[in-house]
C-alpha cells in the first residue's frame, strides 16, 4: 500500500503501525489514522473500514476543516476493528481530552519505571530509550535538539537534561514526542 504521496505505508520502523498492542498502543493506532493525509482519507475508509461505500464517498468529498470529521471516523472505525470498541472509545476520549485540554487522558500509554531511577535522576536521552519513545539515545538527542521533546508540556532544550522525581505531577510525568505522541511515565 502507498500513500497519496507515493510512499509505502510502514516503510520505516517509525512510520510503521502495528496491530500488536506491545508495538503500537490503541491510542497511537488511533492517532496514526487520525493523522491521515487529506488525499488518503477516502481510499483508507474504503480499505480499512466496513462503512457502506456511499458513506465512504460522502466522507471523502469533505474539504477543509470538515475533512477532520472523516479522519475521526476513519480512526475510530480502524481502531475498533483492530482493538475492539472499548479500546477505540478510550483512545478517542484520550485524544479529545489531550487536544482540548479537558482533563485526564486515560487511554494514553503509560510506562512504569523503578522509582529509584527518578530519585537518582536519569538523562533525558536515556529515559526516552528506556520508555520506548525512541530506539536510541542518538535519536533522542536529535529530537531534543530539534525541539521535539516535552516534559509536562515544557520543551526540553538540552540532551543532557536530568529528569528526576521533581518532575512528577499527580504521580506521573507526561512526555510528548513531536506534536501528538504522548506517553505517561509512572514510578513504581
Amino acid at each position: 500500500l502507498t500513500t497519496s504521496g507515493g510512499k509505502k505505508m510502514g516503510k520505516t520502523e517509525e512510520g510503521a503501525v502495528w496491530l500488536a498492542t506491545d508495538r503500537t498502543s490503541p491510542y497511537d493506532f488511533y492517532q496514526y489514522w487520525r493523522n491521515t493525509h487529506d488525499l488518503d482519507v477516502e481510499r483508507f475508509l474504503a480499505i480499512f473500514t466496513f462503512l457502506p461505500m456511499e458513506e465512504v464517498r460522502r466522507l471523502g468529498a469533505l474539504k477543509d476543516r470538515e475533512i477532520n470529521e472523516a479522519k475521526k471516523i476513519l480512526a475510530m472505525e480502524a481502531t475498533k476493528l483492530a482493538h475492539g470498541e472499548a479500546e477505540a472509545l478510550k483512545a478517542k476520549q484520550a485524544a479529545e481530552a489531550l487536544f482540548s485540554g479537558a482533563g485526564e487522558a486515560a487511554g494514553i500509554p503509560t510506562v512504569e519505571v523503578e522509582a529509584r531511577l527518578l530519585v537518582a535522576g536519569v538523562n533525558i536521552a536515556e529515559l526516552l530509550v528506556v520508555t520506548g519513545i525512541t530506539v536510541s539515545k542518538g535519536e533522542g538527542r536529535r529530537l531534543i535538539q530539534g525541539g521535539g521533546i516535552y516534559i509536562n508540556e515544557k520543551r526540553i532544550d538540552s540532551p543532557d537534561a536530568l529528569i528526576t522525581d521533581s518532575h512528577l505531577q499527580d504521580g506521573k510525568i507526561a512526555i510528548r514526542k513531536g506534536k501528538k505522541q504522548f506517553t505517561y511515565l509512572r514510578p513504581v
